[in-house]
């Protein structure tokens, strides 16, 4: 296997701290869900931030290799859940939008593309995850 890509994050404080780049590249305040503090985010905001740009580039790999052009947007939203006291699990809805495309077909190559993303593939059997062509 060829390694495409690294990096290194670092925590201190967990959901009330700071996340920064090991290289110093990126620095972000870290707070709770829910926090109404300013300029923070949390680890869910931040999964699916990443998880939407991975899905959405392994979108269009799937497009170019269909031929298919048509611009696409996809929405991640990461749910934070409780199944029993101290036991905590994720819960992801994919939404994705490809300009132009009939529902059915949207579907599939989205169901299609939930095979390739490297963050479906980690999450696979993990966590539920729905996808939903709008």
């Amino acid at each position: 296997m060829k390694e495409l890509y690294s990096t290194t994050m670092i925590n201190t404080g967990g959901r009330s701290g700071t996340s920064y780049a090991e290289d110093q590249s990126l620095s972000l305040k870290i707070a709770p869900p829910g926090s109404k503090l300013d300029n923070v985010t949390n680890p869910e905001q931040l999964f699916a931030a990443g998880y939407s740009a991975c899905f959405n580039s392994a979108l269009a790999l799937i497009k170019r290799q269909k031929k298919i052009d048509n611009s696409s947007t996809i929405k991640v939203t990461v749910r934070l859940m409780e199944q029993a006291t101290f036991d905590y699990v994720l819960a992801v809805d994919i939404e994705g939008h490809i300009e132009g495309l009939a529902l059915e077909e949207a579907q599939q190559l989205l169901e299609l593309t939930h095979t390739v993303c490297p963050y479906s593939k980690a999450t696979m059997g993990n966590i539920n995850v729905t996808i939903k062509a709008i």
